[in-house]
C-alpha cells in the first residue's frame, strides 16, 4: 500500500509477533495488557481549549454567538496579529489552569480513624475467609475454583464463554475457498452478503474460529446444518463450537449476513463525487489492508490464511463491477439489476481482495498476457492514458526483472475519487488516488513523477506482497520496503529523466529522522494489536525496509541481487515468508565471503541505525560504531551493526570505481591506508543507512575541500554532508557553528539535491524560531537564506522549464522566497497568478510552481475566493491538490477555521485531504494553534474518520506538534495524549511527538545563543 504524500516527499506509504498460529493461548500472555509506550505527564487534568492563552498580541473580540464555539488561543482574539509587517507580538500569555472552585468539609481525625479501622477489619476477614476455605466469591456463593476457562477466555455478547482467547486466530482449521456473492444497494448504502468457506480442518477441534466486524449475521450452517455462532466484538471474532471434536477433513461453512456500506475509508465503503453537471455520483469500492475484510464478508483475516476466491456481484445495470480476475458471465435478473460472476482466483490472502461499483469508464492495452486497463469517472477520460502507457512500461520490466511473468490474465488500475491511501495493491484491482493515477495535458514532470512512482509501487506488490507474503505483519517491510526500493530501480532503468535518483535520497534521509528517534522501532518487530498493526505503515516499514535494500545491493556484486530475489521469488511464490527466507536466498547466490543473514538481521532486529566516528592519524583510521539517538541520554544501547562501510579520498571521489569498502562488525577496528590522503568522506552517495562523524581535523578538511572545490565530491556526497552535520547538530555531537560553517561554501552550489537539503534544514529552524516568536532570529535566519542563496533564487526562470531536476530545484527556491518575501518573489508570483487567470487559464503557469504561486494569490480576500472557486469545480486533479494547499496557507481566522471543519466533515472538501489540511495549516504562524486546539477538540470525530494508529491520524499528530518547542506546549501534549486512553494513548506515534516537542526544546536552549552570535 502506497501512504498518502508527506512534507518531505511524495513518497508512499501495519506487525505480530512471529509465533505463527498458536493452538491454544498462552495464560500469562493473556495476563499482560497491550504494550504501551507511558507518557511523562504532570498531574494535570486535560482542558481542550487551555492552549488558547498562548497567542500573542491579540485583541479580546469574541466570535458571534452563532458561529460554533470555536474559541482557541487564537479564535477568542480577533485578527490583528495578521498583521505580520507590524513584527510586533507580546510574549505568551501564562498557561492557565482552572480549579475546582466547589468546597466541602474535611472529615475529622476521628472519623477518619474509625473508618481505617473497620476497613483493616473487613480485608482481614476476607483474607481469612479467602485462604482457609480456598474459595473465590460469585453470586451463586464459595464455589471450590473456577475453571480455567473461566479465567482465560472472554465473554461473548450473548454472555456465554467465547471459545478462544487470542488476537491470533488458530491454525487448527484453514480456509481452501470463499464463494462470496454480495448485493449493494447504492440508494440506501447498504448490503446484503453471503459466503460459502470450504475449510480444512487440520488438527481436531471443538471450534472454528474466524474474523467478523460490524456484521448482521442472520443464518449460519455447517455442512448443511444450522449452527449456532458467538462473537467477541473487542477482537472482531466469531466462533462455532460444536459438541464433539470435528475430524480432520474438508466441510463447508456458510454464512449469510447484511452489513452497511462503511462510511469510513476501510471494508466495502461508500463514495461520492460531483460530476461537471453538478449532479452527485455515488459509488462503492474496498480498501481492507491489514484488518478490514473482514467487514466485508465474515473471513480468516489474517496474511498466512491464503485460499481462492470466486465472486458474484449483483448491481444495478447502470453501474459496472470489477474484482482481482476478469468477469466470466453477466446474468439479467430483472428489475434493473444483474448480476457478474468473475473467474476463481490465484491462492492470495483476504487483505488483497477488492470489488468495485461505479459508473466508470476504461482504456485498455494488451502487454504479453495481460489486458493493462485504466479505470476513472467519466469527466477525467483524457487523463488516463499517461498511467496507462507507464503502467505496461513497468509490467515489461518487472516481468523481465523477476523472471517470474505477472501471472492474470488481466490487470486493472482504477481511480477512486474518495480513497484515504495513495493507492492499495490489490491483486490485479489496483486502486488510487486520483491525484496519483491521473495526469491532465498541463501537468509538469514532476506530476508525471509522482504518478509513475505509484505505479512502480504498485505494480512491484503484484510480486512482492501479492504473489509471495509476509507471514504476519511484524514483517511489512518484506512488501512494503521491497516496493519502495523497487519503485526505484524500475523508474531509473525505465524512466532515466525523472531524475528519481535525487528523491531516492531525500527518502532515505526521512528514514535517517525517523529511526533517530528513541521511540522508533527494528523493521522486523514484534506487534499484537490491530493499533499497532496499523502503525507499522510508517517510514521504517517503507523507506528504511527500502534503504537497507540498496545498502545490501550496493554490496553484493555481479548482479547478485537479482538472482537472489529471482530465487525466492520462484521458491516462495503463492506462499508466506518470513525475513529469513529473504535471507537465506541471497546468501545462497552469493560469491563473496559474506552471510546476508548475519549482516542483515543486525539491520532488521536493532532498533535505529549506527553512528561511525572518523579519527585518521597518518595513514592509520580509527572507526568506531554505536546506535545514533537524537536524545541519547540514560542509554544503554550496546548495538552492533554490520556495516559495509564505504569510502572515498581526495586521490579519487568522483567515478564509482573509487569506491573502497571496509566492513566494520565490531565497536572499534583500524583501517589502514595504503598512501597518505588529505581527506576522507565515508558513506559514498549515502548508499550506506548510517550518518558519519570526524574528528575535528576530519570537518575541517572536508570544508576546505568543499570551499576550494566543492566538485571534488558528488552532489550526493554534498548533500549528505549536510544532512549528517544537522543531525550531530540536533544531537548535541557538534556545535550549530560548525554547521555554519560547513553551509559557507553553499553560495557556490547549484545542485538540487544539496540545496534542497540545506532550505529543508534551515525552513525547519525558521519555522521553529516564528512559532517561538523569536522575532529578531526569524529575521536574521531570512536574511542568512537569502545571503546564501538569493542570487540562486534570483536567477531561477518563471517560464516552463522540462527538466525534473532544475524543476524541483527552483520549485524548493522560489517556494522559500516567496513565504519568506525575499527579493521579488511575491511580486512575480502575483503577476503570473494575474495574467493567468484574466486569461481564462491559457497563459499557463508552469505546474511546478503553481503551488508557489497559489499560496501567494491566497493570501489576499479575492485571490482566496477566486481559487475556492476554481477548487470546486476543477477536474484536473494535481492542480486541485496544489489548490487546496494555497487555501490552506491563508493567515486569515475565519477562512483557517471553515476550512478546517470543512475538510473534517467532508462537506466542501474531501476528508481524506483533512491529513494535509493540518499538516499545511501548522506551517503558518497564524494557524498552528488553530489546528492543534482543533485536532484535540474534535478527537473522537477525527478517530471515527480514521483508525487510531494509521498513517492519517500519524501524520495528523505530527504536523500539530512537531513545532512545538516550550515547556507549555509540551505540558500540553502530554496531557493531551494521556487524556486519550483507548482512543490513542498508548500508540508509538504519541512518544514520537512528545520525543519530538523534547529534542526541540533542548536544541533551542543549547543555541539560541550560538545563533544570536553567529547570524
Amino acid at each position: 500500500m502506497e501512504t498518502f504524500e508527506s512534507e518531505r516527499a511524495p513518497q508512499p506509504r501495519n506487525m505480530i509477533e512471529n509465533s505463527m498460529f498458536e493452538e491454544e493461548p498462552d495464560v500469562v500472555d493473556l495476563a499482560k495488557e497491550s504494550p504501551s509506550y507511558p507518557i511523562d505527564t504532570d498531574d494535570v487534568v486535560y482542558e481542550p481549549r487551555s492552549s488558547r492563552l498562548l497567542v500573542r498580541g491579540l485583541g479580546e473580540n469574541d466570535l458571534d454567538e452563532d458561529e460554533e464555539d470555536y474559541e482557541s488561543s487564537a479564535r477568542l482574539l480577533g485578527m490583528s496579529f495578521m498583521n505580520r509587517s507590524s513584527n510586533q507580538r507580546s510574549a505568551a500569555s501564562s498557561y492557565i489552569r482552572q480549579h475546582y472552585s466547589g468546597s466541602c468539609s474535611m472529615p475529622s481525625t476521628k472519623t477518619m480513624v474509625v473508618g481505617v479501622v473497620v476497613l483493616v477489619l473487613v480485608a482481614s476477614m476476607l483474607m481469612v475467609l479467602y485462604f482457609l476455605l480456598g474459595c473465590n466469591f460469585t453470586t451463586a456463593g464459595c464455589q471450590k475454583t473456577n475453571s480455567t476457562m473461566d479465567s482465560i477466555y472472554p465473554n461473548s455478547t450473548n454472555g456465554e464463554l467465547f471459545p478462544w482467547a487470542d488476537l491470533r486466530l488458530p491454525c487448527s482449521v484453514h480456509p481452501v475457498h470463499y464463494n462470496i456473492t454480495l448485493h449493494p444497494d447504492l440508494t440506501i448504502m447498504t448490503f446484503q452478503g453471503s459466503v460459502s468457506i470450504l475449510v480444512q480442518v487440520l488438527n481436531e477441534t471443538k471450534n472454528i474460529v474466524l474474523h467478523s466486524s460490524d456484521m448482521n449475521i442472520i443464518k449460519a450452517t455447517f455442512d448443511g446444518k444450522e449452527v449456532h455462532f458467538l462473537e467477541y466484538k473487542p477482537w472482531q471474532q466469531i466462533a462455532f463450537k460444536f459438541p464433539e471434536d470435528l475430524k480432520k477433513g474438508q466441510y463447508v461453512l456458510n454464512i449469510t449476513y447484511t452489513a452497511n456500506l462503511s462510511s469510513s475509508y476501510d471494508g466495502f465503503y461508500n463514495s461520492s463525487y460531483v460530476d461537471t453537471n453538478g449532479i452527485k455520483r455515488v459509488l462503492a469500492a474496498t480498501q481492507f489492508e491489514p484488518l478490514a475484510a473482514r467487514k466485508a464478508f465474515p473471513c480468516f483475516d489474517e496474511p498466512a490464511f491464503k485460499s481462492t476466491f470466486t465472486i458474484k456481484m449483483t448491481r444495478e445495470s447502470k453501474y459496472i463491477s470489477l474484482s482481482n480476475m476478469p468477469k466470466v458471465i453477466t446474468t439479467d435478473l430483472k428489475n434493473g439489476l444483474e448480476e457478474d460472476e468473475f473467474e476463481k482466483s490465484v491462492n492470495m490472502s483476504t487483505y488483497l481482495v477488492a470489488f468495485i461499483v461505479a459508473d466508470f469508464i476504461s482504456v485498455s492495452k494488451n502487454v504479453s498476457k495481460t489486458k493493462v486497463s485504466v479505470y476513472a469517472v467519466p469527466d477525467k477520460k483524457e487523463q488516463v492514458q499517461y498511467a496507462l502507457d507507464t503502467a505496461c512500461k513497468l509490467l515489461e520490466f518487472y516481468n523481465s526483472f523477476f523472471k517470474n511473468e505477472y501471472p492474470l490474465s488481466k490487470l486493472d488500475l482504477v481511480a477512486i475519487p474518495d480513497f484515504l491511501a495513495g493507492a492499495m495493491e490489490n491483486w490485479g484491482l489496483i486502486t488510487f488516488r486520483e491525484t496519483t493515477l491521473l495526469v491532465g495535458s498541463n501537468s509538469s514532470a514532476i506530476d508525471k513523477q509522482l504518478v509513475t512512482s505509484v505505479i512502480a509501487h504498485e505494480l512491484a506488490h503484484q510480486w512482492f506482497g501479492n504473489l509471495v507474503t509476509m507471514q504476519w505483519w511484524n514483517d511489512l517491510w518484506l512488501n512494503e520496503g521491497f516496493a519502495t526500493y523497487m519503485q526505484y530501480i524500475s523508474i531509473e532503468s525505465v524512466f532515466p529523466g525523472l531524475d528519481i535518483d535525487t528523491e531516492f535520497l531525500n527518502v532515505r534521509f526521512k528514514a535517517l529522522a525517523k529511526d533517530a528517534l528513541n521511540s522508533s522501532h527494528p523493521v522486523s518487530t514484534v506487534v499484537s494489536t490491530p493499533e499497532q498493526v496499523e502503525e507499522m505503515f510508517d517510514s521504517v516499514s517503507y523507506e528504511k525496509g527500502a534503504s537497507i535494500l540498496l545498502m545490501l545491493n550496493a554490496t553484493l556484486t555481479d548482479g547478485e541481487f537479482q538472482k537472489g530475489v529471482t530465487q525466492y521469488l520462484q521458491k516462495y511464490k503463492l506462499s508466506n515468508t518470513k525475513s529469513e527466507n529473504l535471507w537465506n536466498s541471497l546468501s545462497q547466490v552469493s560469491k563473496q565471503n559474506l552471510s546476508v543473514s548475519e549482516m542483515m538481521n543486525t539491520w532488521t532486529v536493532h532498533k535505529g541505525f549506527p553512528l561511525v566516528t572518523v579519527k585518521r592519524s597518518g595513514t592509520q583510521v580509527t572507526l568506531t560504531q554505536e546506535h545514533f539517538l537524537l536524545n541519547a541520554e540514560n542509554s544503554t544501547d550496546d548495538s552492533l551493526w554490520h556495516i559495509p562501510l564505504t569510502y572515498v579520498s581526495d586521490k579519487c571521489s568522483v567515478l564509482s570505481s573509487c569506491k573502497q569498502v571496509f566492513h566494520l562488525k565490531e565497536k572499534t577496528a583500524t583501517l589502514k591506508l595504503p598512501d597518505q590522503v588529505k581527506w576522507l568522506k565515508f558513506n559514498v552517495r549515502s548508499d550506506g543507512f548510517y550518518i558519519v562523524h570526524y574528528d575535528e581535523e576530519g570537518w575541517k578538511d572536508l570544508i576546505g575541500a568543499l570551499k576550494e572545490d566543492m566538485n571534488v565530491l558528488s552532489c550526493k556526497d554534498r548533500a549528505a554532508l549536510i544532512n549528517n552535520i544537522f543531525a550531530l547538530s540536533r544531537s548535541g555531537k557538534v556545535s550549530f557553528r560548525q554547521v555554519l560553517n560547513l553551509m559557507d561554501y553553499i553560495r557556490n552550489e547549484n545542485e538540487t539535491a544539496p540545496v534542497t537539503e540545506a532550505l529543508f534544514q534551515l525552513g525547519q529552524i525558521y519555522r521553529l524560531l516564528d512559532k517561538r516568536s523569536e522575532l529578531d532570529l526569524a529575521s536574521r535566519m531570512t536574511s542568512y537564506i537569502e545571503d546564501h542563496f538569493g542570487s540562486l533564487m534570483e536567477n531561477q526562470s518563471w517560464d516552463l522549464e522540462t527538466s525534473v531536476s532544475k524543476m524541483t530545484l527552483r520549485s524548493a527556491l522560489l517556494e522559500m522566497a516567496c513565504s519568506l518575501n525575499i527579493r521579488n518573489c511575491t511580486t512575480q508570483a502575483k503577476h503570473l497568478f494575474d495574467q493567468w487567470f484574466t486569461s481564462n487559464k491559457t497563459s499557463q503557469i508552469p505546474s511546478d510552481l503553481m503551488r508557489t504561486v497559489f499560496k501567494v494569490a491566497a493570501q489576499t480576500d479575492e485571490g482566496w475566493g477566486k481559487l475556492l472557486d476554481m477548487y470546486k469545480h476543477s477536474i484536473n486533479d494535481p492542480e486541485k491538490h496544489k489548490t487546496l494547499e494555497a487555501l490552506a496557507s491563508t493567515q486569515d481566522v475565519w477562512k483557517i477555521i471553515w476550512i478546517l471543519q470543512k475538510s473534517l466533515d467532508g462537506s466542501e472538501i474531501q476528508t481524506q485531504e483533512f491529513p494535509l489540511v493540518i499538516n499545511t495549516i501548522c506551517k503558518s504562524f497564524a494557524g498552528y494553534l488553530y489546528a492543534w486546539d482543533f485536532v484535540k477538540e474534535n478527537w473522537d470525530k477525527i478517530t471515527q474518520k480514521f483508525s487510531v494508529g494509521s498513517f492519517a491520524i500519524q501524520s495528523i499528530i505530527m504536523s500539530a506538534t512537531s513545532q512545538f518547542s516550550t515547556k507549555t506546549h509540551l505540558v500540553e501534549a502530554q496531557n493531551f495524549f494521556s487524556s486519550l486512553g483507548t482512543k490513542g494513548s498508548q500508540m508509538r506515534i504519541v512518544q514520537e511527538a512528545i520525543e519530538t516537542i523534547k529534542l526541540n526544546m533542548r536544541w533551542m536552549e543549547n543555541n539560541l545563543n550560538t545563533l544570536q552570535s553567529w547570524l
